[in-house]
């Protein structure tokens, strides 16, 4: 069962439309083909009211309706009356499945409590209306309570209850007492249906549904990237992986559809996955280890069972300081290029130069960076041996320049309208102290690799008019004024042949 759209939405600062809740049912049910959707809790507000409404029409013509579910209070017909008129026919009934709960939040016995629940389940079934139970705060009830939590199973097997929930309401479990709590209540009550709702306050909720699982629970409550109050539910995606890989079971959920419909609820909820979530994080399926990417060519030797084609996505090979050979080539080959051996030495000596900035390099940078380090290529009789840039509110920026002509070095200061017009005027500055010619600006394009992914390069190619003759040149750096810088060497360097 998925809760994103109820105990999901409880994440701090997630609030989602009417519209966003009827799509993210409609993926859930339609795409990933979950069981069942918990999209609400009763009687919350007038907005809520109208979103299930809508989702209710919505799954009534789809044959959807009994897949919804939505949670509601002992408090007589109240929220059965609240769930009756949107036109679902599910309730999730919250009970208290601890004695400190029980006593301390409602001020009731045990037995009081239960018969407000029997009154409840009596009206729901006049009302056709189908019941779960959540036994919220059961783990702390089976840590400190368990003869109470006997109690109210006992008091309620026999009634038409189709599921017990079982909440680890504040996250306080671990593996062990999981599997122990859970083997006691299905050994107890072996012809009941339990589900376990797992919290993440240990980072443990995805360890405990693997356990609860492994004890004869019979459903699982999940949320779209692990979303809920406090640290969270337990993610789909890891309970999924859980399911299928560590413990062999089978769900219908479809695996290649989980990463389009996580980045789809990711913005819907404001909420951004983390690169290194399990299955849908940007970074788990890219080898950055040059020899993990020879391994791959090597019968897939860094291959486990989490293949990224199963979540439709495709194993990448970051580019940087760690990058060998191997995980070039595979970028190489992605995009089809083939280069010698001294090219590739060339390319793979640039990549690592950008990634001992600490920059990301992606396959959409890698044609800049065959380009900047192929292209252009000169006996380089001029250099820039140091300069420095000031940007300064209130005053116009300044550029000092050193720079190597034929082994001689020259310094020059000018300020300019930007840091690119100081530069080139100290520069010029100097050539114009030497008696050297001055080539004319006509074109300056700055752009940045395609596909949106990184901040590390910016190309910068600019255009001159040289003795009447028109050539380009480029630069690419993490920085739109240093490529420009680099494009500015590379042309002096092609004047001085001219």
């Amino acid at each position: 069962m998925d809760t994103t759209l109820r105990d999901g939405e409880q994440t701090s600062g997630v609030s989602f439309s009417a519209s966003e809740k009827l799509s993210v049912v409609q993926l859930l049910l339609e795409e990933l083909k979950v069981d069942r959707v918990e999209i609400a809790s009763a009687r919350v507000s007038n907005g809520e009211y109208d979103s299930v409404c809508r989702i209710a029409g919505w799954a009534k013509k789809h044959g959807y309706i009994d897949r919804l579910e939505v949670l509601g209070f002992v408090d007589g017909d109240s929220s059965l009356n609240w769930i009756k008129n949107t036109g679902c026919r599910t309730m999730n009934l919250l009970c208290k499945g601890s004695l400190k709960h029980c006593e301390e939040q409602l001020y009731k016995t045990p037995e009081a409590h239960i018969a407000d629940i029997i009154k409840s389940l009596e009206l729901a079934e006049k009302m056709n209306i189908d019941v779960n139970i959540y036994l919220e705060d059961w783990s702390n009830g089976m840590i400190n309570s368990p003869d109470y939590v006997f109690l109210m199973v006992d008091s309620l097997k026999d009634r038409n209850i189709k599921r017990f929930m079982l909440p680890d309401t504040l996250g306080i479990l671990n593996p062990e007492n999981t599997m122990k709590c859970c083997r006691q209540m299905q050994e107890r009550y072996p012809d009941l249906h339990f589900d376990f709702h797992a919290h993440n306050d240990y980072d443990l909720a995805a360890g405990n549904v693997f356990a609860a699982a492994i004890a004869g629970i019979k459903g699982i409550h999940v949320t779209i990237n692990g979303l809920g109050e406090r640290a969270g539910n337990a993610s789909m995606t890891s309970v999924i992986a859980i399911l299928h890989d560590q413990l062999k079971f089978r769900t219908n959920i479809v695996e290649k559809n989980l990463f389009m419909v996580s980045r789809i609820v990711s913005s819907y909820s404001g909420i951004r996955i983390p690169n290194n979530r399990p299955v849908t994080g940007d970074s788990v399926f890219t080898q950055c280890a040059g020899i993990h990417a020879d391994g791959d060519n090597k019968n897939n030797l860094y291959y486990n069972e989490l293949l990224p084609e199963r979540f439709g996505r495709i194993r990448e090979y970051a580019l940087g300081k760690m990058s060998g050979k191997s995980n070039i080539i595979k970028n190489l080959e992605s995009l089809g290029i083939d280069l010698d051996e001294t090219s590739m030495s060339k390319v793979t000596e640039r990549i690592i130069e950008l990634g001992d900035k600490k920059e990301i390099v992606t396959q959409d940078d890698l044609p800049y960076i065959i380009a900047d380090v192929l292209q252009n290529e000169n006996n380089e009789r001029i250099s820039i041996v140091n300069y420095s840039l000031s940007l300064t509110h209130g005053l116009r920026p300044t550029a000092t320049v050193r720079i190597d002509i034929d082994g001689n070095e020259y310094e020059w200061t000018a300020a300019g309208d930007g840091q690119y017009h100081a530069f080139s005027k100290a520069l010029w500055k100097i050539y114009n102290k030497l008696g050297k010619p001055i080539p004319t600006l006509t074109d300056y394009n700055v752009s940045i690799p395609a596909g949106g992914r990184t901040d590390a390069l910016v190309q910068t190619v600019i255009s001159w008019n040289f003795n009447g003759k028109d050539f380009k040149t480029r630069g690419l750096d993490v920085d739109q004024t240093g490529a420009a810088i680099k494009a500015t060497v590379k042309m002096l360097n092609m004047i001085e042949n001219m």
